[in-house]
């Protein structure tokens, strides 16, 4: 069993690079394999078609809401015990959770299920530091792309897969993700090296780590990540209205079913792979990593403007243009604030920072879904994407404030290295 600690060089270990893709293709195979089928598996449970949008944003709201208290305190267990036994118990954890939801039955049961994947979900930001920990600085963004783009090539693969499983019941996409996540599991536990050495571990641990509103403080307290954090929050939190809600929307408008919705997702993952894995490889060398923030974010506010337009002019072609345009904005944007929280943060506290932001994102994940939900039902099956394109604004604004900080911080490091 190879649990050595990679080298840091230009050529990260083949093992370690293995187990990551992997991990990432499951990660987002089990959340698009559940986007186009999740109305049609919650509608089984819910009474009142009415409340089906509301149902469908809870259940995503209870996964965030469980992986906003899990993430900070497993991102700093990550930091001090490593990065290896934490991700494994992570993705144990989702694999149990695929098999409630697979198994069904009851509307609390795909809850608890979602509840159990939530508490282990932290570990995107575990794969996050584990990148870092292997990858040096000048190479991380070109990794980060790849790592977008190999997740994108999953969306592409996700709803589709999803779609032709659920011909043989709504169940049955979600008892396949849990099998292969427990591959994945036996696979990290025997060929996943370690990536964090000892000596670079935390010394120790406090309980108040282990808290996530102590941990958000304390990272929020941080200059140079302070609006960068709210800028992930606001872009997330546009974003979770397309996840939540484009099912609901596009079974409304254009009656399509979990087959139409998955056609849907595989383009933007199409996209999404064109983009990540050829121009946003070439914009890296010719602009900064917050030039590339602002054009993502301003074909992400596009996109959305797109898309509500289908609630009055009914067409397929105009969602699957809101769609591709979204794409563009999301490959550019991810990865490039990212990287921007990454430069802002020290070895020692990758895990921890990177936690704090996947609790800033699970926050979004928990406003998000009952936000477009709400104002899909009670409002119109347009409003949750205008307003997603208003809160989309605010995060272009808040990376502008991120960077006058920075630059504030600069002068004054310049100034005090010049006393």
């Amino acid at each position: 069993m190879d649990t050595s600690q990679p080298a840091l060089s230009a050529a990260p270990s083949r093992k370690a690079l293995v187990f990551i893709v992997i991990t990432i293709v499951l990660n987002t195979l089990g959340l698009t394999l559940m986007a186009p089928v999740a109305p049609f598996l919650v509608a089984r449970y819910v009474t009142d078609p009415a409340n089906l949008g509301v149902a469908v944003g809870w259940l995503s709201a209870v996964y965030a809401i469980c992986q906003f208290l899990a993430a900070p305190g497993l991102g700093a267990l990550s930091d001090r015990f490593g990065r290896r036994p934490v991700l494994l118990i992570c993705l144990l954890g989702s694999a149990v959770g695929y098999l409630f939801l697979g198994v069904g039955g009851a509307l609390w049961i795909l809850f608890l299920g979602r509840a159990i994947d939530g508490l282990t979900g932290a570990n995107t930001s575990i794969m996050i530091a584990y990148i870092t920990d292997i990858v040096p600085e000048a190479q991380r963004p070109k990794y980060f792309g790849w790592i977008g783009a190999i997740g994108a090539a999953s969306i592409v693969l996700g709803p589709a897969a999803g779609g032709l499983l659920a011909k043989f019941g709504y169940q049955v996409p979600f008892f396949v993700a849990g099998v292969v996540s427990l591959a994945n599991v036996f696979f990290g536990l025997f060929f996943m090296p370690e990536s964090l050495a000892k000596d670079l571990r935390a010394h120790s641990i406090s309980l108040a780590k282990l808290n996530p509103f102590v941990t958000l403080k304390q990272v929020f307290a941080l200059l140079r990540l302070r609006w960068i954090l709210v800028a992930i929050f606001l872009y997330t939190l546009a974003t979770v209205v397309v996840a939540s809600n484009i099912s609901l929307f596009t079974k409304a408008k254009l009656n399509w079913d979990a087959d139409g919705t998955g056609a849907l997702f595989s383009v933007f993952g199409v996209v999404t792979i064109l983009v990540q894995g050829v121009l946003l490889q070439w914009l890296i060398k010719r602009l900064r990593t917050s030039q590339i923030t602002i054009g993502g974010l301003v074909f992400t506010i596009l996109s959305l403007f797109i898309i509500a337009l289908v609630a009055i002019f009914v067409s397929p072609l105009l969602i699957f243009v809101g769609m591709i345009v979204f794409a563009l904005g999301d490959a550019l944007t991810s990865p490039s604030l990212l990287e921007l929280t990454v430069q802002a943060t020290d070895v020692k506290s990758q895990g921890q920072v990177q936690g704090a932001s996947q609790s800033v994102q699970s926050l979004a994940g928990i406003v998000g879904p009952l936000f477009a939900g709400s104002l899909y039902d009670h409002v119109g099956q347009a409003a949750p994407y205008l307003g997603g394109a208003g809160i989309a604004v605010l995060a272009l604004g808040a990376i502008g404030l991120a960077l006058r900080s920075r630059l504030s911080i600069t002068r004054i490091e310049d100034n005090q290295g010049m006393v």
